[in-house]
């Protein structure tokens, strides 16, 4: 694929009557390209990869694939606490038309700094898809060192990239300072997609672009091409509606922004649950206060 940059959304998965509503995928999905979006990225975190049956799963990237029809990049969540699982996985991925996966480190189990390396070394081994690393020591439970991320790069150049959401901006600078000039560093917390940028990341897979694609994608272009100013603008502009998409665990906001937005039912699948009452308010208000109309 072209180098990784710029910005990708992050998709949620509609549901409708505890099944996955096609329709409603489908017409997100031209809604984010009709507004300009970079690329997309199917069946992560915040597609409910977790909670989808195996056959679910590879329906919805086909259903992204044949609905995207090349027009943009897709890449697609992947990765277990399993190695082979994780191989079984993504050799499986071939059949699709995708430009990269996103591998999560592996979560749980807690591996060392080498078992990492070796987790994606094999994963390498057995597809010749672009990977993107996925960091995120939240979730995981164990945060990929910088020097680990440049071993694994140095071992498989099929590993293109990292979304990284340590939250750390030091390691960010670390992980920019020693990695090679076609390696890219995305994003993956909203509201530091700027300061990330402004350390040397290439863009951002966001959130908060399944409602407002247009702008998110703006301030990486903007940023890109030098016009901090105007990037910083938006930055201000998104922050507070960045802050409410988390006020609960994510995607529970996001999926009932994109609701209110007339996209899809706010469902999601247990253990999750529907943003509670007592937050719903706060979200809606920021919606409007950034120009969504409702």
């Amino acid at each position: 694929m072209e180098k990784l940059k710029g910005c990708y959304t992050a998709l949620i998965t509609p549901f409708r009557n505890g099944k996955i509503d096609e329709d409603a995928f489908r017409k997100l999905i031209d809604f984010q390209i009709k507004e300009g979006i970079d690329g997309l990225l199917v069946a992560g975190s915040t597609g409910e990869a977790s909670s989808l049956s195996q056959n679910e799963y590879f329906n919805l990237i086909k259903i992204c694939t044949e609905t995207v029809r090349e027009r943009v990049p897709v890449i697609c969540g992947s990765g277990t606490n399993s190695t082979e699982k994780s191989v079984d996985m993504i050799r499986e991925l071939s059949q699709f038309k995708i430009n990269g996966i996103l591998v999560i480190v592996p979560y749980y189990n807690k591996p060392t700094q080498q078992g990492m390396i070796e987790h994606f070394s094999r994963i390498c081994e057995n597809t010749d898809i672009p990977i993107i690393v996925y960091n995120i020591p939240g979730r995981t439970g164990i945060n990929m060192l910088p020097s680990t991320l440049k071993k694994i790069r140095e071992k498989c150049p099929g590993v293109i990239g990292v979304k990284e959401a340590s939250g750390n901006l030091d390691q960010v600078s670390e992980i920019v300072r020693i990695m090679d000039e076609n390696f890219s560093v995305m994003s993956g917390d909203d509201s530091l997609t700027l300061p990330m940028m402004s350390v040397g990341a290439k863009g951002s897979i966001s959130v908060v672009s399944n409602i407002l694609p247009g702008q998110t994608s703006c301030m990486c272009k903007l940023f890109a091409e030098g016009k901090h100013k105007e990037a910083l603008e938006i930055h201000k502009e998104l922050f507070p509606l960045i802050k409410a998409l988390f006020i609960e665990t994510n995607p529970i906001p996001v999926k009932y922004a994109t609701h209110l937005m007339g996209f899809c039912e706010p469902s999601l699948r247990l253990p999750l649950t529907e943003l509670s009452n007592e937050h719903r308010s706060a979200l809606k208000k920021a919606m409007i206060n950034t120009g969504i109309a409702l």
